[in-house]
């Protein structure tokens, strides 16, 4: 099996990119998908050289602006290997031809989204919308189009399997990032663990998000909490959660299932878009806990603490609270939670609480 070299350019204009929709060679690895402009290094060719032939080749442009993106490493089934230098250009002159490769289109960068793209092509995109100046990104695809595993600057990406309403699977694997982008609907693990007190009933345990969290960074949440990985599910996925963030070794039978729930928002977070639609299945752990034995994972989690749950409640229900007791925790899923526990009717009397 021999790797190839090629370049990858988007061109820019007035806020949209220069697509080709490659439609001409049967054999072609990018049949029928959008792509950028390109082609392959001839021999003795450096990036640079391959790009200005390429271009001029295909869209009759001259290139007069441009910039060396990253490296995307293309893996396809058993037989492709390609190392694509990215470019984008800003700059060109020349008259446009037609290229025997497909049809070149003018498209709004949103609108690009919803072509037919390779969902890897998704992660490029969104790195060059968040403005990175260089980045290595690995993809790999069966031979089916579905993306099998995607790292950044050679650390693994989280991969999730796209849902249907009813939780199926639609067949398509979605990096995590372009997920939230495009508010893809994927699966959760919700874990609220808890202990009885004399007041409630209950405590809560409750986990602050960490302030490089992706999305409610410095709120406190559920328990535990993460994403169903790309062909995993939901009870080895709580487990895994549950170990990961607070060092809890917990055992299958040690989850309650409270139920399912599809939840989601919108919001903007760093300057970019976020999107989340989720299946969340939510289980209960009642198991002891000390929070002095706890291992926090610093980079999603730092801290937790007990509350009751009456006034936590209190909390959640009251949106002006959120000033003083910032959070990003679902009521219906907490009356969820109070119904399992049997206490939701004897606390929804209880009066305000001071903080």
């Amino acid at each position: 099996m021999a790797s190839k070299l090629s370049t990858l350019c988007y061109i820019e204009k007035d806020g949209k990119y220069l697509m080709l929709h490659r439609t001409v060679k049967e054999n072609d690895v990018n049949k029928d998908k959008w792509i950028g402009v390109g082609g392959h290094f001839e021999q003795g060719e450096s990036p640079e050289e391959c790009l200005l032939r390429e271009v001029k080749e295909e869209t009759g442009y001259t290139l007069t602006s441009w910039k060396y993106r990253g490296l995307v490493t293309f893996v396809y089934g058993e037989d492709v290997v390609e190392y694509m230098s990215l470019y984008t250009a800003d700059g060109f002159e020349g008259e446009p031809i037609e290229c025997d490769e497909g049809r070149l289109e003018w498209v709004e960068k949103d609108e690009v989204w919803n072509m037919e793209i390779w969902e890897g092509d998704k992660v490029f995109f969104r790195l060059l919308d968040e403005g990175r100046d260089f980045f290595s990104l690995k993809l790999v695809y069966d031979t089916r189009d579905v993306l099998q595993y995607a790292a950044l600057d050679g650390v693994p990406m989280e991969l999730f399997d796209e849902r249907n309403p009813d939780g199926t699977k639609t067949g398509v694997v979605k990096e995590r990032g372009v997920a939230h982008r495009e508010g893809a609907l994927h699966a959760t693990v919700h874990t609220w663990i808890v202990r009885p007190n004399d007041f409630s009933g209950y405590d809560v345990l409750l986990q602050k998000r960490s302030e490089t969290k992706d999305s409610n960074p410095g709120c406190y949440d559920i328990s535990s909490a993460g994403h169903v990985d790309a062909g995993c599910d939901y009870p080895e996925s709580a487990l895994r959660e549950l170990e990961e963030e607070l060092g809890i070794k917990a055992e299958p039978g040690q989850l309650q299932e409270v139920g399912m729930r599809r939840c989601g928002f919108e919001g903007t977070f760093y300057g970019q878009p976020f999107k989340d639609d989720e299946l969340s299945r939510i289980y209960l752990y009642q198991e002891p806990v000390e929070i002095e034995d706890l291992t926090l994972q610093k980079d999603e989690v730092s801290e937790v603490i007990w509350m009751d749950y009456a006034e936590c409640r209190e909390i959640i229900l009251d949106e002006s609270l959120k000033e003083f007791f910032p959070h990003c925790i679902y009521a219906e899923e907490f009356d969820m939670l109070g119904k399992k526990l049997g206490i939701l009717e004897v606390v929804e009397g209880v009066g305000k609480f001071a903080l």
